[in-house]
């Protein structure tokens, strides 16, 4: 009985059967209720415990997790040189101590208690306890690896959103110091540039002719003037909507002020006025009740004595008319000043802008269509139809159109640009100032978020790093007391002298202590 090599002929148990508690009753090495009787040791541990000798090696015992079966033997034998003075003739110790803890041993192995209950503490340690410890390590592990993944993704999202707000500030034309300052520095100078197109408009003249002629030419007949604002703009520049809607140069300009809008304070306050709190004397409020009279409020209005002082005035009284007299507000502009609108250059009027970029994509228009038929060499009949038409139709090549062309479309690009599209809005709206500014600060306070983020989550590995770091010693320390647990479970049958039976260990509890390292520990699982 009691041989490893019979352990072998068992049939198969369940996965630790060979040294389970179970196992051990069934066998008829323990008794069934071992449990009850571990409690009532367990009581009497506590209670000796309380009066204890002062020796280094009884506090380490003490201060360990668990007291069991190997660790009273380990005391008892402490206590026979601590309490040797104690010992009698016959070889008895008189001291309580030792009589407690011999007693507590001599329960122990009444009946192989302490068997099963090693056996239940290998194997809550093997299958509960150090796998739980492994998973919090894990986790730990997988805890780290996800913040640094988080912290790669929030610094290539700030730095995303950084090279977004970079680009935005380029079409813009600002460096993005200072957003909303630097665009409306952008309105002023717009006027510049527009002065720039509109004189770029003077080159446009010679197409412009052509343009006129083609119509007359296949309208048989003087036709209305065409793209007449690019005409005046290309004659005049960019003036004034006043001088091109009366055709007179105005004696006064007054433009329109683009209005910032105040900052709005970080505080908000409450006005209260200079209201001074005083409490009325005694006397004075007396005064006050005497002599109401004299404090009462004027309100402008007499209450006359009359026949319906006592009912509803239903309008059937003798009343005075009433009249009301409608004044015209508002203030007429001095002939000669241009004023609102009119001030604006027709450039930077909204309407008179449209109408301009209309008839210089009108003239494009024509300008490409007369290319494709000067390139056309088979249409016979658009060759044989211009025979007829003037010198100035005739007179043009496709390589000059092709640069009439070119310039045309090289100043409607100057207009239609994404700068200059926002720099309208602007002039048009002083609000898309701080749409805009508050879109590109948002950007940049989404980069801000992400670091922040970034920051928590080196925090989080921080913490993760730590709490490992305080697991894998618990771990290590609870594998090496279960592989002591084990030897000593082993071999408990050989070395007490009561002669208690071999315990065998089943290979898959031995096969879970192998790994004795963290690293060891994580490549196992």
């Amino acid at each position: 009985m009691g041989h490893p090599g019979a352990c072998g002929a068992e049939p198969p148990q369940p996965l630790l059967a060979p040294c389970t508690a179970d196992w051990l009753v069934d066998r008829r090495h323990c008794n069934l209720k071992w449990q009850s009787q571990v409690q009532a040791i367990r009581e009497k541990i506590n209670a000796a415990i309380q009066d204890m000798p002062e020796n280094q090696e009884i506090k380490q015992l003490l201060d360990g997790a668990y007291l069991h079966y190997f660790h009273c033997l380990r005391i008892v034998e402490i206590l026979k040189g601590t309490e040797a003075s104690t010992k009698n003739l016959f070889g008895r110790y008189s001291s309580q101590r030792m009589k407690d803890w011999q007693e507590i041993v001599s329960l122990y192995e009444k009946e192989n208690t302490y068997l099963a209950e090693l056996a239940s503490l290998l194997v809550r340690s093997i299958s509960y306890e150090i796998p739980s410890l492994r998973k919090q390590i894990n986790r730990c592990q997988q805890a780290q690896q996800d913040c640094v993944r988080r912290e790669e993704e929030c610094q290539l999202g700030a730095a995303e959103l950084r090279e977004r707000f970079c680009s935005c500030c380029k079409q813009y034309g600002i460096t993005g110091d200072n957003v909303r300052q630097e665009l409306l520095a952008l309105v002023k100078d717009l006027p510049s540039l527009l002065s720039e197109v509109g004189a770029g408009a003077g080159a446009l003249a010679e197409a412009i002719e052509l343009y006129q002629a083609c119509v007359e030419f296949v309208c048989e007949s003087p036709a209305e003037q065409v793209v007449p604002l690019l005409r005046f703009v290309g004659s005049r520049g960019n003036t004034t909507v006043y001088e091109w809607r009366t055709g007179l140069r105005p004696l006064r300009v007054e433009r329109p002020e683009l209005q910032e809008e105040p900052e709005q304070p970080k505080e908000d306050s409450i006005d209260w006025g200079d209201f001074t709190l005083e409490p009325a004397a005694v006397g004075d409020a007396a005064a006050a009740n005497g002599g109401a009279q004299s404090e009462e409020i004027d309100w402008g209005i007499t209450i006359e004595p009359g026949p319906q002082d006592d009912g509803i005035d239903w309008g059937d009284g003798e009343s005075q008319e009433v009249q009301i007299t409608v004044l015209e507000t508002g203030t007429e502009v001095p002939e000669g000043v241009a004023c609102g609108s009119d001030a604006l250059t027709l450039l930077e009027h909204t309407e008179t802008r449209s109408q301009f970029i209309d008839e210089l994509m009108e003239l494009e228009l024509f300008l490409f269509q007369r290319l494709e038929e000067m390139e056309e060499e088979a249409d016979i009949v658009a060759m044989t139809q211009f025979q007829l038409a003037p010198a100035v139709l005739q007179g043009q090549t496709s390589a000059h159109v092709s640069s009439l062309l070119a310039t045309t479309r090289a100043l409607l690009g100057q207009l239609c640009t994404r700068s200059m599209q926002h720099l309208f809005m602007i002039l048009a709206s002083p609000r898309y100032v701080d749409r805009v500014s508050e879109l590109l600060r948002q950007k940049l306070k989404q980069a801000e978020l992400l670091l922040a983020k970034k920051e928590l989550m080196g925090q989080k590995r921080q913490e993760a790093l730590a709490e490992q770091g305080a697991l894998e010693p618990k771990l290590d320390r609870l594998m090496e007391r279960t592989k002591e647990l084990q030897k000593l479970v082993r071999e408990g049958g050989k070395e007490t002298p009561q002669g208690l039976p071999f315990v065998p260990i089943h290979p898959s509890l031995s096969c879970r202590l192998k790994p004795t390292s963290p690293s060891a520990t994580m490549g196992a699982q």
